[in-house]
């Protein structure tokens, strides 16, 4: 599905294919913010080219929610949000953001936007979550009304590993 978003100080857009390069060096290439992420921090640009490619084609799935954080005042391309999949028919949403642009609140800022989406398409409640060790990811979480649900292993099969990771749900206001 293509569409905008706004916040206060945020514009989530949909990806474009000449966003792949501004991705790659601002976080997709960068192993510190790839350590809590289920994908290994990209190697070659070109990596970057085939994701932002994939994403562009999914736009056309209804359920497909995907989106470019950029920032207002200046139009830089400073990380992305998505719901990552459907668990029992459950939004699960998924983050990455420049690490330049950590300890903002922008992220709070985008997730809570995503989840006012969520809920007004009729969705009850969203699923995020976050590694143990990722305390800016639980934080997001938190802020953003989640309730924790359990801590469990969860394998990355794109790493070839095993951790731990914080389970939340965040429902819908009544």
């Amino acid at each position: 599905m293509r569409l905008t978003l706004e916040t206060e100080r945020l514009i989530l857009r949909p990806f474009v294919l000449n966003d792949a390069e501004e991705m790659f060096y601002s976080w997709a290439n960068d192993p510190e913010v790839t350590k809590y992420l289920t994908w290994n921090a990209h190697e070659d640009v070109a990596i970057s080219k085939m994701i932002v490619g994939q994403w562009v084609e999914q736009y056309e799935k209804p359920e497909r929610l995907n989106f470019a954080i950029v920032l207002k005042e200046n139009g830089k391309l400073i990380g992305c949000i998505d719901v990552v999949g459907y668990l029992d028919g459950v939004p699960v949403i998924g983050y990455a953001m420049s690490r330049a642009y950590w300890g903002n609140g922008y992220m709070t800022e985008c997730c809570r936007t995503l989840l006012t989406l969520l809920f007004a398409i009729g969705h009850s409640e969203v699923r995020i979550d976050a590694q143990v060790e990722n305390l800016g990811s639980n934080r997001v979480i938190q802020k953003c009304g989640g309730e924790f649900l359990r801590t469990e292993e969860d394998a990355r099969p794109l790493k070839n590993d095993t951790v731990m990771v914080n389970r939340y749900v965040v429902r819908r206001p009544q």
